[in-house]
């Protein structure tokens, strides 16, 4: 894996945008959507004291293939025996009682199949959190270094790298398409139910594509946003915002359900900002949700 260092900053954290300014940039959204993002807000300062590398590129299929071979590592969707969530053209997601967009659980879905075809260059899909810091650890064991899922506030600093737009591109959903992979036309053809939501225009790909392939942020990460959602090290409360610490917080004590971060190439774009925050329990595995991982500073980095 390629890793960019990240240097020590200050940024300010969130969003305070109201329901009625997000209104005007994404008219298409019920009101109750742009209502519940109040655990962005409020927005705050946060000053990241240790510059940190993380992965260029989300990891990928091949990385964690790789993995699996050299650590006898077994991934909790073949493990418990449920699988995981995959694309079928002929399920209907208004035949369930959640209505999910995609068919699981099923032992035919796991981090080797998400239902649609995919390449050791692509990310690493159906992994939970559990099977990332697994990877993590091993990874730390055997290299003689530490690796870890990033803190929230490490991977909204390392996304904005700089920038205070909803976006590291700009303000404007459009915006998106030069640099990630969501849910637009080239997505909305197998959804055409959800083609309101859809991005006006073509990133090319339907389902995910090789890691890199759109502009990277002024860091020189990749895929900060879209591809593939990225798990936290954080626990999700939706009220630590007004008490998080100044200094390299590192989220809630305790929780039920892990924070996931930027979207991936089904996200709808006012789920794609870069202080969007989301969540699932740690044995979630999902056909959107993949890992990026970031390696602290050793005595030999300094």
């Amino acid at each position: 894996m390629k890793f960019v260092r990240v240097p020590a900053g200050e940024f300010m954290m969130g969003s305070d945008e109201t329901p009625d300014v997000l209104a005007r940039s994404y008219p298409q959204y019920e009101s109750k959507r742009l209502a519940d993002l109040a655990d962005e807000a409020p927005v705050h300062p946060v000053r990241i004291t240790q510059s940190f590398f993380l992965g260029q590129h989300e990891v990928t299929l091949g990385q964690f293939r790789k993995f699996i071979a050299a650590s006898g590592y077994t991934p909790e969707s073949i493990a418990d025996g449920t699988g995981g969530y995959g694309y079928n053209a002929a399920y209907d997601p208004s035949t369930t009682a959640r209505g999910d967009a995609f068919e699981g659980r099923d032992p035919k879905y796991s981090w080797r199949n998400p239902g649609f075809a995919q390449d050791d260059s692509h990310p690493v899909l159906n992994v939970t959190w559990n099977d990332a810091v697994a990877m993590s650890q091993w990874l730390s064991q055997h290299e003689g270094k530490t690796y870890r899922l990033p803190t929230e506030a490490e991977w909204e600093y390392a996304c904005r790298a700089g920038t205070s737009t909803r976006y590291y591109s700009g303000n404007d959903p459009r915006s998106l398409l030069q640099i990630a992979n969501t849910f637009d036309g080239d997505a909305a053809k197998n959804w055409p139910a959800w083609q309101p939501y859809a991005l006006e225009g073509h990133d090319g790909y339907a389902f995910t594509a090789p890691v890199g392939s759109f502009r990277p942020n002024s860091f020189g990460l990749y895929d900060m946003l879209g591809n593939a959602w990225e798990w936290t090290a954080d626990w999700h409360d939706e009220n630590y915002y007004a008490k998080s610490p100044l200094v390299d917080p590192q989220g809630p004590a305790d929780g039920s359900v892990r924070v996931r971060r930027g979207g991936s190439w089904h996200t709808w774009s006012l789920y794609a900002r870069c202080s969007y925050r989301n969540w699932n329990s740690a044995q979630t595995r999902y056909t959107l949700v993949g890992m990026r991982l970031l390696r602290e500073l050793s005595d030999t980095d300094l």
